[in-house]
């Protein structure tokens, strides 16, 4: 987001909401991207059996 949209949207006054409705607009656009990208990334492989890393031993 850039500086310019926040200022812009700070100084709306109530007869013109059209900066903060655009503020709005590109945060959600921001946050749809950004879920789409974090559910494109692939979950990593299991490798190990089931049961490990299950305890930690703090004694050693």
């Amino acid at each position: 987001m850039s500086d310019s949209m926040v200022n812009a949207a700070s100084s709306a006054s109530a007869n013109n909401p059209v900066p903060l409705v655009m503020l709005r607009k590109s945060l959600d656009l921001q946050a749809q991207s950004t879920l789409s990208l974090l559910q494109a990334i692939p979950q990593p492989a299991t490798v190990n059996p089931a049961h490990l890393g299950q305890n930690v031993d703090v004694k050693a």
